[in-house]
């Protein structure tokens, strides 16, 4: 191969290979002699791990709505950038490469064929049928802008990689962030771009569930999942009440409404603020609500048992739990709990503070909060305002979405946009 290129895509996950399909669709065809080669470097030893390992091995594509408020970062930019490349446009586009989505309850779209297998193979075929170049185990250590033959405007870059060092004419960034390091995610990325002129703004693990303190009865409650709901609260102020499926762990808790939640404690503890997470297993009411109703209860039946009255509300388990907790006896009747005990019950049914301990850290988080401002990114091309000539998409930028394929849409959408910039910027589009 030559150690010339015209398009090198650092980084081998969802929104690389992305970019490297539409850059050369752009392309071909439009250059005189053929197609010029588009390279894919990434230091794994096989592509798209992240996609494989995702959705508990399914892929979660996509999501039947996506708004740019699913998303952390600038509204303005992030909604000009779905825009452009939009949930159904990604629907269609799987289409195209032969995958089909299914769509489940929660707007979550899987492959039919519910692996993600289906997903990753139909990306590689496509770059192997368009002639990328795919080269792995080719970690990019560094990458610098250079002058060709003195000519202005006929810049190219010199990329320094574990097998040697080639020339490119366009360079997009896509390594991702420091999530699931396992997939290959380190960081790395962030300093490529740094060395380019660009910040980073502070990155913390998200989408990550979150381990309490042992005193707490998570344990024995292990496997149990509820629907609660979730408020974070940060020096006294409410900033974030979300609903959704909660499952106990052996360390903690989990689930997509802690997943999403998780981001708002990480970064009150990153900025050194008192934060709380409180949980309504009573969605819907409040502490009156709930007192009145186990009053209307130990009237109705005052010989049964606390956890078993508690159990027409929460899982029995759950209930038998919460009771010790809050000191009372979940086998006492219902008609003998006495006043305090009572309100303390409530307050846990409908605001019990989980003692967060920290959270599981960045082998379990799956995105990454921070990177790249989008301020430093032309959101039309996702090309850098600082380099001519590069491009920075997916995860390493300062935006993540909440779970749910949302993730994978900015994926998507951020590799379309600078891989047709890219290949229109070389083919004189």
């Amino acid at each position: 191969m030559s150690t010339e290129v015209d398009i090198a895509i650092v980084g081998g996950g969802a929104a690389g290979l992305t970019a490297a399909i539409f850059a050369a669709e752009t392309l071909a065809g439009r250059i005189e002699g053929g197609k010029l080669p588009l390279v894919v470097l990434d230091g794994a030893k096989s592509l798209g791990a992240k996609i494989l390992i995702s959705g508990g091995g399914r892929c979660n594509v996509t999501h039947a709505v996506v708004r740019s408020q699913d998303f952390h970062g600038s509204q303005p930019i992030i909604r000009h950038i779905l825009a452009a490349f939009s949930e159904q446009a990604a629907c269609r586009w799987f289409a195209s490469l032969g995958v089909e989505l299914k769509r489940e309850e929660t707007g979550k779209l899987f492959p039919v064929t519910d692996k993600a297998r289906t997903v990753l193979d139909a990306l590689l075929h496509r770059c192997r049928e368009l002639g990328i170049v795919l080269l792995t185990q080719h970690r990019v250590m560094d990458v610098q802008p250079s002058q060709a033959d003195g000519v202005l405007g006929e810049q190219r870059f010199i990329i320094a990689h574990s097998q040697g060092t080639l020339l490119a004419r366009r360079v997009i960034l896509a390594t991702g962030g420091r999530s699931l390091p396992k997939t290959g995610s380190d960081g790395g990325g962030w300093d490529l771009a740094r060395r380019l002129g660009h910040t980073i703004t502070e990155t913390f693990p998200a989408l990550v569930p979150l381990v309490l303190e042992p005193s707490m009865f998570h344990a024995e409650l292990s496997g149990l999942s509820q629907i609660v709901e979730l408020t974070t609260v940060v020096e006294g102020k409410v900033i974030d009440r979300r609903t959704g499926s909660a499952l106990w762990t052996h360390f903690g808790v989990s689930g997509p409404v802690v997943m999403d939640s998780s981001r708002f404690w990480r970064k009150a503890t990153a900025a050194c603020l008192p934060v709380e997470l409180r949980a309504n297993f009573c969605v819907g009411e409040d502490f009156p609500d709930v007192a009145q109703w186990i009053l209307r209860r130990a009237a109705e039946k005052p010989k049964q048992s606390l956890a078993k009255a508690l159990s027409q509300r929460v899982p029995e388990r759950f209930a038998t739990a919460l009771c010790r907790w809050c000191g009372c006896d979940p086998f006492s009747s219902i008609a003998q709990l006495p006043q305090e005990q009572r309100r303390n019950l409530v307050h846990g049914l409908t605001g019990l503070r989980l003692p967060v301990l920290r959270d599981r850290g960045w082998n379990y988080a799956e995105v990454t909060a921070g990177g790249v401002p989008l301020a430093e990114i032309d959101f039309r091309t996702m090309a850098s305002r600082t380099v001519p000539g590069l491009y920075i998409i997916g995860e390493m930028l300062d935006c993540d979405g909440r779970i749910g394929g949302f993730n994978f849409q900015w994926a998507w959408a951020t590799g379309y946009a600078a891989g047709r910039a890219a290949g229109a910027s070389l083919a004189g589009c």
